[in-house]
């Protein structure tokens, strides 16, 4: 009814001037009708256009939002990104800190990593067995590692070199466990002007620093030290505090908690702590569990002692007793 009114006076608004008032209504009504369709399609046309509008905005808040939820994803992958290549640059450059400390040898150090060496290949070509109490007999003096550092001493000490066993001790503090390692030590005399140089021998030197659930960039590290350290304590200062800063960065990137053992300032009184020095190459002078036992003298009480002391001639009658 409304479109039928609306129409009627849309068409009469656009009647000509000349158009006859006394049309008949049927007249009318016709021409109505035949226009009635374009009227439709007009209100078609601005009904589509606002369903247009009204879906172009929902369509540009959409995209809006998709824009928000994209910003922040980037955000991440940004961050994501960033976390990776500071990962990846902090590992890079340790390495190339541990191989300047490694490889970076003076030519005290050369000679005297050559002279171990040499010792430790004579040790091998000899087959000399094991003299620990500890040790079974018919192993090899490379299997027992007192024998075997007694055995490098001795070789370097026949070389010239004034070398010894070092022993470090130390108790328990309060971010300090106690314990105690064992090493070699070559005091190098150089000249009256300059101070004596102490140059530390690890035999097994790798495996100190080896763990069991390490990642692969600490793994990495770990295959770039050497398996003997042959050094000054400057040079052994530094590589110990890149890997015991690695190892905690492996352990917190693993979500584990770093033993004691692990912590530089363990490591460090391992090998720079206060040692004993011992040059003796003997099995019995290292201070370990063998010990001397003195014959036992025979025990004798108070009275047998005063009797033979005072009346060492007294004759006495055996008697029977029944």
């Amino acid at each position: 009814i409304i479109m039928g009114t609306t129409s009627i006076s849309r068409v009469a608004r656009y009647l000509p001037v000349g158009f006859r008032r006394e049309l008949s209504r049927k007249k009318l009504q016709q021409f109505a009708d035949n226009n009635l369709v374009d009227v439709e399609f007009e209100f078609l046309d601005d009904s589509d256009a606002n369903l247009g509008d009204s879906s172009s905005s929902s369509n540009d808040s959409h995209l809006d939002i998709e824009d928000d939820d994209d910003d922040e994803s980037s955000q991440k992958v940004h961050a994501g990104t960033s976390n990776i290549e500071e990962n990846r640059n902090f590992w890079e450059d340790q390495l190339q800190l541990l191989q300047t400390n490694v490889y970076k040898i003076s030519a005290v150090e050369l000679s005297l990593r050559n002279a171990t060496q040499e010792a430790i290949e004579e040790i091998d070509r000899s087959e000399i067995e094991c003299s620990c109490s500890r040790q079974i007999k018919g192993s090899s003096a490379r299997e027992c590692r007192n024998c075997f550092m007694r055995q490098v001493s001795r070789c370097l000490q026949n070389a010239g070199f004034n070398s010894s066993i070092c022993n470090t001790k130390w108790t328990s503090s309060h971010n300090l466990q106690s314990g105690e390692h064992t090493f070699l030590d070559v005091i190098h005399s150089t000249s009256k002007q300059k101070s004596d140089v102490r140059v530390i021998i690890e035999l097994n030197f790798r495996s100190q620093f080896e763990m069991g659930k390490a990642s692969e960039d600490y793994n990495n590290l770990v295959r770039k030290l050497p398996e003997m350290y042959v050094g000054k304590v400057e040079r052994l200062r530094n590589i110990i505090k890149i890997m015991c800063m690695v190892a905690k960065r492996c352990l917190k990137e693993n979500k584990m908690h770093i033993g004691p053992w692990r912590k530089q300032k363990y490591m460090q009184a391992k090998w720079l702590g206060p040692c004993k020095r011992n040059t003796s190459t003997n099995s019995l002078s290292m201070g370990y569990s063998q010990t001397i036992s003195s014959k036992q003298k025979v025990k004798a009480s108070m009275l047998t002692v005063d009797l033979l002391d005072k009346i060492p001639n007294i004759h006495c009658t055996a008697i029977e007793v029944v």
